[in-house]
């Protein structure tokens, strides 16, 4: 009885937050376009500067780590299991959205190296959960190797 009670209960935040998350999916993605609208209207027309640039891409990455979480919660709600792979690419697009906004020369050293550092760590998890075991080597099938 508890344990039927627990899962309806789980269900039901589960279900409030993919709504939450597409709420705020929604509405960077409004702020998106309002950036871009505002950066490409204002004087000098149609063209916008670096700062603005590095704004517009970070606010698209930051839509894209939203649709990647959204994603993770959709998962969740469908399977009852957190898909590894789902949040190793939402983590690299958070990172590389921060690689790609850091202002490079107010930076300290460590930040650098912590950034890197955690792309590496992002990209070969990735990479040994996507091709285990040196899998990445072998020879298609059917290949005459």
């Amino acid at each position: 009885m508890m344990h039927k009670i627990l899962d309806v209960f789980e269900k039901g935040i589960v279900q409030v937050l993919l709504v939450l998350m597409s709420l705020v999916v929604l509405l960077a993605t409004i702020s998106l376009a309002w950036t871009i609208v505002t950066d490409v209207l204002a004087p000098p027309l149609l063209i916008c500067g670096t700062d603005a640039l590095l704004e517009i891409f970070g606010a698209f990455l930051l839509v894209l780590v939203g649709l990647e979480l959204l994603d993770t919660i959709k998962a969740y709600l469908e399977e009852h299991v957190v898909h590894a792979e789902v949040v190793l690419i939402a983590g690299l697009i958070a990172v590389a959205r921060k690689a790609i906004t850091l202002n490079i020369k107010e930076a300290a050293p460590f930040t650098l190296l912590g950034v890197a550092a955690v792309i590496i760590a992002l990209a070969g998890g990735y990479r040994l959960l996507k091709h285990p075991r040196g899998e990445v080597n072998k020879p298609p099938a059917g290949s005459d190797e």
